[in-house]
């Protein structure tokens, strides 16, 4: 019990050290421009853009303990999606905390807004008038998953960072090492499987991971049951049927599959379009740009509000039509 107590402290301390720009992985050429910025000692406002769970946050963290050292906390002010980021919050704590001057070597504080394509109109304008006129002594740091949404106007004041997912090798190496630490059994398939699922997004391969060893062994069968999906091989079981003109066989697959795994109708179109791209179910060509237009079209009703059981089966129906047709 005790050696668990110690290696839980120690997998918490390594959680909230402070990181350096050297450990990032998959972002080089990002992190070589960002070490040029902490050799100058001097940088321009930032705008990190890309995927969630791809390193942008900690990037912005990297980079201030780069430039200030342990104690880089006390010269950079966080606010993310949790704080209010009206135009108030722009207006009084952020310009509070810019207009103030840091002695010392680095001549500048940072302010790092996190999320910050969620932030509303007015802010956002209130913002660009801040970077403006206390740039001297405060750079900031934007963050957005969807950089589309920050003004242009800010847009055209940063250094855009853009961060791509990462690769399946990063990913599945790093669940490898906490599982190893954590004494979990895993399948090395079920790590393969939390990739797939996660896209890249090491935030939510980590959390899959933590939910899978819950239930005990990390398996593909684990991972699917943690995060409510089916398993593809009873999504392809039921188009196959389908395609071969069994649309009753079909139609009972496919309440299994809404009723056991508690599915919505938005789901199993998602995870239909990937089957069907997936390699697993040979198709010609033309068949799948056939079903992947009419699934694109059930998945537009379903977004406007129609009944998900109606307009699968519909998707069904379609489905064995063109197998009988063209006897695929």
């Amino acid at each position: 019990m005790a050696s668990r107590e110690v290696l839980a402290e120690l997998l918490w301390a390594e959680k909230y050290r402070p990181r350096t720009l050297d450990e990032i992985v998959n972002q080089e050429e990002i992190v070589s421009r960002l070490k040029k910025f902490v050799e100058e000692k001097n940088m321009p406002h930032l705008l990190f853009a890309g995927p969630p769970g791809t390193g942008k946050t900690t990037a912005a963290h990297c980079l201030a303990h780069d430039l200030y050292g342990e104690e880089y906390h006390r010269y950079m002010l966080e606010l993310n999606a949790s704080d209010e980021r009206g135009i108030d919050v722009i207006r009084s704590k952020v310009k509070e905390f810019a207009r103030t001057r840091v002695p010392g070597e680095i001549p500048f504080k940072i302010v790092l807004l996190d999320e910050a394509d969620n932030m509303t109109a007015d802010a956002q304008q209130a913002l660009r008038r801040l970077m403006e006129m206390y740039t001297a002594n405060t750079r900031f740091i934007l963050i957005a998953n969807y950089p589309s949404k920050i003004i242009e106007p800010i847009q055209s004041r940063c250094a855009v960072f853009r961060f791509t997912p990462l690769k399946k090798e990063d990913v599945v190496g790093r669940l490898k090492w906490i599982a190893d630490q954590e004494n979990v059994e895993y399948d090395i398939n079920a790590l393969e499987t939390i990739y797939e699922i996660s896209e890249g997004d090491m935030r939510r391969a980590i959390n899959i991971l933590q939910a899978a060893a819950a239930l005990g062994k990390v398996t593909v069968e684990s991972v699917y049951k943690v995060v409510g999906l089916a398993h593809p091989r009873e999504v392809r079981e039921m188009i196959k049927l389908a395609l071969d003109g069994r649309f009753e066989e079909a139609r009972a697959k496919l309440r299994d599959l809404m009723i056991n795994y508690g599915l919505s109708g938005l789901d199993i179109i998602k995870q239909i379009h990937r089957e069907i791209f997936s390699g697993e179910i040979k198709l010609p060509e033309e068949y799948k740009v056939m079903i992947a237009d009419y699934a694109g079209e059930i998945q537009f009703r379903l977004v406007e509000g129609a009944d998900d059981e109606i307009q699968l089966n519909a998707f069904l129906a379609r489905l064995a039509y063109v197998g009988r047709k063209f006897k695929v």
